[in-house]
């Protein structure tokens, strides 16, 4: 069954038994509070007759005594205590009333009879009857007048059912369609969709301010993302294969070279071995970074230490200058400590150091200054309108010397995510023809409670 169905059915179902309760409810309160009032009334009745005619004198019968008190639609009648009746007057509306049964009752006893197909109030008394016996007056009222008006009642109550029925029934169709259109829009585009490949968007109201309108915004947020997701997972495929092709084809060239002439001219044979050596070298750089991009989620499993940060880019400066035969100088501007990932930041300033050496020839320079750890060359810098891309992935702004000097275009984006890894800002300064300033900003937010304390900090 389709939701606008279930919806339409569910709430028309709903009405039906509220309305079918609530005019239950009101015709029995109806019925009861009236027949109580007939009883009451009979009840009063039988009172005032049972002290009118109490202890009757000799000379008048006992039925003519009773009809003086006999109601127009019912019976009065005294019964002795061997259950004998010495008196009955019955009205001509009553007949059905004859037949009756007679029982003795010593107390008061109050009930509602029916006999005929009709309802009777029925008042039992005790009434001191001739010679001083004790006997039971019985009287009898036709509840005719109430069944009318219940009658009326319920008929009122059918058509105020019906009445409020049918425009609910419309109204719950048309409820119906107001929450499942939208659904129904959304899962016609979301097919069309996967028919043509396309990313639609569904239109929405700005008038409207509903759960509805929410949906339909966070569906086309949804497109957006997915559309720009799949627009990035392109472009890297892309890229990738472009990337990976280049060092391939050169180790295929370079290995044709070998079969066709290596074992003749040993200077070809070095000469191949070494080409392809680096480009496996490059392969393999290439295939770990874009490895730790992809499976990053399962990657950044920060662990979190105190770090004296002045000891520890010192260290790590000495060890990229042992290995890259390159002059690191630190600078320690405000030195600080931080509760962070050691090898996570670490990793950072390889990548700043790296991206450096390749685009300077000069010495390389840290500075450290609460909170910000600065890298600084002297090298090519980078253009203005290539500094906010230079965090894409595979965008290199130079792409001859990139190949010269074996880059990527990875490791800023790489470094990105990073820092966003140890809630860390990451950002570039560079001026074309002087150099670049990679600058990592450790937020309020890393440091330890007792590192702020001792700097007069309120912590967060």
């Amino acid at each position: 069954m389709r939701l606008k169905n279930k919806i339409h059915l569910g709430t028309s179902v709903l009405v039906v038994v509220i309305v079918i309760v609530m005019n239950t409810a009101i015709y029995s309160a109806a019925s009861y509070m009236l027949k109580e009032a007939d009883m009451e009334r009979a009840a009063d009745n039988a009172a005032r007759m049972a002290g009118g005619i109490s202890n009757p004198a000799q000379s008048i019968t006992s039925s003519e005594l009773l009809r003086a008190y006999t109601p127009a639609d019912g019976m009065v009648r005294v019964v002795l205590p061997d259950g004998a009746v010495d008196g009955v007057s019955i009205s001509a509306d009553a007949a059905a009333l004859r037949e009756r049964e007679a029982v003795f009752e010593r107390g008061e006893s109050r009930s509602i009879v029916e006999e005929g197909g009709t309802a009777y109030a029925r008042v039992a008394v005790p009434i001191i009857w001739r010679g001083g016996e004790v006997a039971s007056l019985e009287r009898m009222e036709g509840l005719q007048a109430t069944e009318r008006i219940l009658a009326i009642l319920r008929l009122i109550l059918i058509l105020a059912a019906v009445i409020s029925v049918i425009p609910a029934l419309f109204s719950a169709r048309i409820l119906s369609a107001i929450i499942s259109n939208p659904v129904e829009k959304m899962t016609e585009t979301m097919r069309r969709i996967r028919q043509n490949g396309t990313y639609e968007r569904i239109q929405t109201n700005e008038k409207r301010h509903d759960e509805l309108q929410e949906m339909a915004i966070t569906f086309n947020e949804m497109m957006d993302l997915l559309e720009e997701n799949y627009r990035k997972q392109e472009s890297f495929v892309q890229n990738a294969s472009h990337e990976l092709k280049t060092p391939l084809t050169v180790v295929e060239s370079y290995a044709n070279l070998l079969k066709r002439h290596g074992k003749e001219r040993p200077d070809l044979f070095d000469e191949s071995v070494e080409a392809i050596h680096e480009e496996a070298i490059r392969m393999k750089e290439l295939t770990q970074q874009l490895l730790t991009l992809a499976r990053r989620g399962e990657v950044w499993d920060v662990q979190p230490e105190e770090l004296d940060v002045g000891p520890f880019i010192q260290e790590a400066a000495d060890s990229f200058a042992k290995a890259y035969k390159r002059p690191v100088h630190v600078q320690l501007i405000e030195p600080f400590s931080i509760e962070t990932d050691p090898a996570k930041l670490r990793q950072l300033l390889y990548i700043f150091l790296d991206n450096a050496r390749k685009y300077s020839e000069k010495d390389l320079r840290i500075e450290v200054q609460h909170p910000h750890i600065r890298v600084v060359d002297r090298g090519i810098g980078i253009p203005d309108e290539d500094i906010a891309k230079v965090f894409d992935r595979f965008y290199r702004v130079d792409k001859a010397r990139s190949r010269k000097t074996g880059g990527f275009g990875l490791g800023l984006s790489l470094a990105k995510e990073l820092a966003e890894a140890i809630h860390a800002e990451v950002r570039i300064e560079s001026e074309e023809g002087t150099g670049t300033t990679a600058i990592l900003t450790l937020s309020e937010f890393s440091f330890s409670p007792a590192i702020l304390k001792e700097k007069g900090e309120d912590s967060r």
